[in-house]
């Protein structure tokens, strides 16, 4: 019985060269034409390794996953969920495409669910229920997600937009954002550290804090 011929390209291919077009150009260049120019293969026989770009999509941010390392799991909350943090704004910084590709993404890949594992482990002390865990995960990753947005964007800022904010300032308008601007008490660049710890700390022990109903019966 006669045989098909054997796919010319693995999955892995297409994926890796998805990648380095949006590492490269960004997201909006990942096109299955784009992508099918680049291995050297027929748009069409793209869909032969992943079905649509949906998939194609979860498929790289699985496989950018493989980069995030190993966090030793301590038994302290805030080291542990900082660590991860920090993870995973080197992972963004290194693919700035990725906070843009996360939402809506099922992250059913071994590499993301290994990520999600730690977070869970890391949780492990706050004695929380598993939605709760879930949700504060969530909440930690959008942070991160738009801190490197953010990051990213305000690495070059445009001599129009300093010129539009300098001008605001001075017109006496805006005596608050004047002073904030002005005192630099801590310097020009915001810290990562600083702000995440704010953030993880606070979303945790608000989750932890005993509710009004919950001291009454008990």
């Amino acid at each position: 019985m006669a045989r098909g011929r054997p796919p010319a390209h693995t999955r892995e291919q297409v994926v890796d060269a998805a990648i380095r077009l949006a590492d490269a150009e960004g997201l909006a260049a990942v096109t299955i034409r784009r992508i099918a120019t680049e291995i050297g293969a027929g748009a069409m026989s793209l869909y032969t390794y992943v079905p649509d770009k949906d998939r194609l999509l979860d498929l790289m941010v699985d496989k950018v996953g493989e980069e995030t390392p190993k966090i030793n799991i301590t038994g302290d909350w805030r080291t542990d969920l900082m660590a991860l943090a920090a993870a995973q704004r080197a992972l963004m910084l290194a693919h700035p495409w990725l906070p843009a590709a996360l939402p809506n993404r099922r992250l059913t890949g071994r590499n993301m669910l290994g990520y999600l594992e730690q977070s869970l482990a890391a949780l492990e002390p706050t004695g929380l229920d598993g939605p709760t865990k879930m949700e504060l995960i969530a909440l930690v990753t959008g942070f991160v997600a738009s801190y490197v947005t953010n990051e990213i964007a305000a690495a070059t800022p445009t001599s129009e937009q300093v010129a539009l904010i300098t001008e605001a300032v001075a017109s006496g308008d805006f005596p608050h954002l004047a002073t904030a601007l002005s005192s630099g008490a801590r310097g020009t660049e915001p810290s990562f550290e600083r702000i995440a710890g704010w953030a993880i700390t606070g979303l945790v022990e608000q989750a932890i804090r005993p509710k009004p109903s919950d001291r009454s019966s008990s």
